[in-house]
């Protein structure tokens, strides 16, 4: 029984090394590269790969199971012909128990009555990678998925949101609900930065991974959904400038992030004593997420690390160094850009503020360079001027003075109208143009007599 056991577990084994190589849709070059990426990941060679998926093909999930050359085979307890039809039963409705394909060959007169036993067909089924189970995983859309986990902090990190508890933080204290950002290192579970947000826009995404690069360095690389607060261009110009590798899941394949999927089933235990707790503002919400994630999961032991280690004490634990980068790096990584128009006081409105950009430019569109989290100055830039900082507009009891016009829109001095000599020159070449060429005031009759 027991070598039995350890046979089907190296089965198991040797079916999830190559199983992404089953994927429908795989050309050539792709099944090499898979194949050399999954023989340097578990130490193997690329010839052992290849025997394995030569014995998935010949004999299904039992092919992959060791073959004893001390015991004699066993006599087949189920004819060919019969495991065949079984076979096909299987394949034809997948989800039929072993039970029912038995009652069929029994009511189609191919088997006696008890001739089949049930054990012994379901082994025989799965020997040939015909079990329930494994029909299962090939009725499954998309391709083959594997377990994968990096070796060092900070080389990927994993990001969801999370619909949180109603609080009463609207108008008269009506109830809205609020929203959980979290970023997870993938290779200690190690929670970066997690916090409740009143909002549910691209916004409380950056203040989280801002924090997270603040707090523990940058990512090599991020790995988040198609959801729009993470599909946008500052997400891509951010990850740019910190020289971040930006990946996004494929679509409906929700397995892919299993880790931060995983945290936010944690967070539902979290969210039932927050209900308890009846937690009045966000404040005071985010004060208890806190505490509890220190205390229940950032210095618990994670079932993936090894006993008695937790995502802190592995991501501190860690060797690989951190990289950092310098503040104005940083800020400049998370600027945004805008469009406005300057109105008639010289001034442009933005996020429900009023700022000083200039007479000068009345009229005319500027871009808006602003860091979200600072907005009590704007970088503005139009065309070959130098950019420069634009204030939140003062009211004062008086009006402003104008300012001087620029030199390059100063009158001109001059001593004579280049208008007026245009057209008196124009003129001139008019009447030389109209005057007739012969005229009949100087012919008169030979009597004398005009005509």
């Amino acid at each position: 029984m027991r070598d039995h056991k350890k046979s089907e577990e190296l089965a198991v084994q040797r079916f999830q090394l190559i199983s992404p190589l089953l994927a429908e849709g795989l050309d050539a070059g792709k099944v090499k590269e898979l194949r050399s990426q999954i023989a340097k990941a578990n130490g193997l060679s690329e010839r052992t790969i290849r025997r394995y998926l030569a014995q998935f093909r010949d004999g299904g999930f039992g092919g992959l199971k060791p073959q004893s050359r001390n015991v004699a085979r066993k006599s087949e307890a189920i004819p060919p012909n019969l495991l065949d039809q079984a076979i096909l039963l299987r394949k034809e409705v997948p989800s039929r128990s072993v039970a029912q394909i038995i009652q069929i060959l029994e009511w189609e007169g191919l088997a006696e009555p008890g001739q089949i036993k049930r054990s012994t067909l379901q082994e025989k089924l799965t020997e040939k990678g015909y079990s329930t189970r494994q029909m299962r995983l090939y009725s499954q859309t998309g391709v083959a998925a594997r377990r994968f986990q990096k070796r060092h902090r900070n080389q990927l990190w994993q990001s969801d949101i999370k619909y949180g508890p109603y609080l009463p933080i609207g108008p008269n204290g009506m109830k809205k609900q609020v929203y959980l950002v979290a970023f997870i290192d993938d290779a200690t579970r190690f929670v970066l930065h997690a916090a409740f947000y009143p909002t549910l826009d691209s916004r409380i995404i950056e203040d989280a991974f801002r924090q997270s690069i603040q707090k523990y360095g940058v990512p090599e690389a991020v790995y988040f959904d198609n959801g729009k607060q993470y599909r946008t261009k500052w997400m891509t110009r951010t990850c740019s400038i910190i020289g971040t590798r930006l990946t996004y899941t494929r679509p409906y394949a929700a397995e892919s992030k299993g880790k931060i999927e995983r945290f936010n089933r944690v967070i539902d235990s979290f969210i039932s004593e927050a209900v308890i707790e009846k937690p009045n503002t966000l404040d005071r919400l985010n004060e208890l997420f806190q505490v509890w994630l220190t205390e229940c999961y950032q210095n618990k032991p994670h079932s993936a690390l090894g006993e008695k280690i937790s995502p802190e004490t592995a991501f501190r634990s860690d060797k690989k160094a951190i990289r950092f980068i310098d503040p104005e790096t940083l800020s400049n990584a998370f600027l945004h850009c805008e469009t406005r128009k300057v109105d008639k006081s010289g001034c442009i409105s933005f996020m429900d503020q009023k700022y000083e950009v200039g007479l000068t430019f009345i009229g005319r569109q500027v871009e808006v360079i602003y860091d979200p989290a600072n907005i009590e100055e704007l970088t503005i830039e139009f065309e070959d001027y130098t950019p420069w900082k634009a204030k939140k507009l003062v009211i004062g009891e008086k009006a402003g003075k104008r300012p001087a016009l620029p030199e390059h829109l100063q009158v001109q001095g001059v001593d004579s109208s280049r208008l007026l000599k245009a057209a008196e020159r124009k003129n001139q070449e008019r009447q030389i143009e109209q005057k007739p060429a012969v005229t009949f005031r100087g012919v008169w009759k030979e009597d004398d007599s005009r005509v």
